[in-house]
């Protein structure tokens, strides 16, 4: 059941019902009893089964949320070798993982067919961050970009060819200003006009779910007519939100390399320093136990200045990697997240990547529409054919 569903049958408020969700506050037993007895009851077709694909797939965040609802991926597509090793740990696949879908998109029809597609093409050439160093180093970004900028054509061109009954697509905030505008209206114009998908968009912020603020616009496509309202979609309020202390470890189990170096700690204060003087804001950032953090970047491993974590002694650290996992809220209650590369990978992935309980909210929202949706292209009132044959809903990790 959608978290909003279970709140109005429960009738308790919204915040009630998060902290049900995010497993802050118990869930009394004979409530969990009658959320079991409606979610059996409910008719087939809210829980069809779909299958989707997860393009630029980094390590799985959107994934994660899609699994949750019911789907099954059958295909992903992931270029970065180190993101596909973490994705391969963590999900219990039966196909491989493929690599620049530039060669699919050429052959679209060498991808398996799907109800949903997933994509959180690159965000380089639209990101604040993207375009100020191609800025500085004169070269092109956005459309006029010979590589990660034509990536959003190569999505569109599988759209176009499979036609799915869904997609969700991500990307940074600034994709909607990029270009005065012009880079977002190009794309809207694309999906609404050229392929002819009813396609909402909107910016949500990850604070109502974990201590980061990270701004996402997400991007839904219906094929077909659908009450679908991704405005109109509640979100829990930020101030519930969770604070830095609720992932962190304590400071005695924190391995000591994290702490950052003397030498490091003097260049970081003396930028810090020399910027404020300027009358600017650049430099790093120091959080502890009751604040909510910036945005965790894919350069973090470099020296963590956006996010340093105080601590007892004369310098910050660095947040760990498995941090950083439940900061992006891939580790979660019980779920867990196996990370086996380097700590620079593994700062670069979590950069990168989507958080994921914005994601599950999201595809909450969208399952019954998906499941309309998907009962609709079968032209049956309820389960699709290929779902009958399809295990029991998989998990979204493989725990060992």
């Amino acid at each position: 059941m959608t978290q909003e569903e279970a709140r109005s049958l429960l009738e308790v408020s919204e915040r009630t019902a998060y902290r049900y969700a995010n497993g802050t506050v118990r869930l009394p037993r004979l409530a969990e009893k009658v959320l079991r007895e409606a979610a059996n009851k409910k008719p087939a077709s809210h829980n069809t089964a779909f299958r989707f694909i997860d393009l630029f797939a980094g390590i799985g965040g959107l994934r994660i949320g899609f699994n949750g609802i019911g789907g099954h991926c059958v295909f992903t597509s992931e270029w970065d070798a180190n993101a596909q090793k973490t994705y391969a740990l963590n999900f219990r696949d039966n196909h491989r993982i493929a690599g620049d879908i530039r060669e699919f998109s050429e052959h679209p029809e060498s991808i398996p067919e799907h109800d949903v597609l997933l994509a959180g093409f690159p965000c380089q050439p639209f990101s604040i961050a993207g375009v100020s160093k191609k800025n500085a180093l004169g070269r092109p970004h956005g459309f006029l970009c010979d590589t990660q900028g034509t990536l959003f054509f190569d999505t569109a061109q599988i759209i176009a060819h499979h036609r799915p009954a869904a997609f969700v697509l991500e990307n940074v905030k600034n994709l909607a200003s990029h270009d005065k505008g012009r880079t977002f209206a190009t794309i809207m114009n694309v999906l609404e006009n050229e392929l002819g998908y009813k396609v909402q968009a909107r910016v949500i912020s990850s604070e109502p779910w974990v201590p980061q603020k990270r701004e996402r616009v997400f991007i839904v496509g219906f094929r077909d007519d659908t009450d679908f309202d991704l405005d109109a979609l509640e979100l829990p309020s930020a101030e519930d939100g969770p604070k830095l202390g609720s992932i962190l470890d304590r400071h005695e189990d924190v391995d000591p390399k994290y702490t950052l170096t003397p030498r490091l700690w003097e260049y970081l204060q003396g930028y810090k320093a020399k910027h404020q003087a300027k009358g600017n804001g650049f430099g790093f950032s120091l959080f502890g136990p009751d604040d909510v953090t910036r945005t965790l970047s894919a350069r973090y491993y470099k020296d963590g200045s956006e996010i340093l974590i105080d601590q007892p002694g004369p310098r910050p650290r660095r947040l760990t990697p498995t941090e950083c996992a439940r900061l992006m809220g891939f580790e979660r209650g019980d779920r867990k997240w196996r990370i086996e590369v380097s700590d620079t990978q593994a700062y670069r992935q979590f950069g990168n990547a989507v958080v994921v309980p914005v994601v599950e909210a999201l595809a909450n929202a969208m399952q019954p529409y998906i499941a309309a949706a998907v009962a609709k292209s079968y032209g049956q009132n309820d389960e699709a054919p290929h779902a009958v044959s399809r295990p029991d809903r998989e998990p979204a990790a493989a725990y060992g």
